[in-house]
């Protein structure tokens, strides 16, 4: 017997977080196969949906929860954030396996048109004016080239 599908998703991204919120802002206007949803991590509805969850790490990494209660989150997350839209969920299931699961966020990265954030220095640095806030935890550093 096969677990169920969810038919809804919730997205947890940090919505301080220019990469998250580039990416939730593509999510936003994709063709969906199941419904979904985009909440800020960390928020008062976040934590009113879903009490049971570790607030604090949906703020260092992304988190989908699926309407069946089912959570993924780091790469497995990323993966379902491509299985939710029309046009790269053969893609999705491809990356869902072992040997492809560590390239799911480059591709979920590049799918959204955001892979460009994923290199440059100044934007991890906060500190001297870089986009990403000074409490970013590291979710998104910039993925090895080559």
């Amino acid at each position: 017997m096969t677990a169920p599908t969810p038919t809804g998703l919730t997205v947890l991204y940090d919505a301080a977080c220019p990469l998250c919120s580039r990416f939730r802002d593509w999510l936003a206007v994709q063709p969906v196969l199941v419904r979904l949803d985009l909440l800020p991590a960390g928020s008062a509805q976040a934590r009113a949906r879903f009490p049971g969850l570790d607030h604090d790490r949906t703020l260092r990494e992304v988190t989908v929860v699926g309407d069946d209660g089912a959570v993924w989150t780091a790469e497995h997350a990323w993966v379902m954030c491509l299985w939710a839209t029309a046009r790269h969920r053969a893609s999705a299931e491809r990356l869902a396996r072992p040997q492809w699961l560590p390239l799911a966020r480059a591709a979920a990265c590049s799918a959204a048109g955001v892979r460009h954030l994923l290199g440059r220095a100044e934007l991890r640095e906060g500190a001297d004016g870089g986009d990403y806030p000074g409490r970013c935890a590291g979710s998104c550093p910039p993925i090895a080239q080559g």
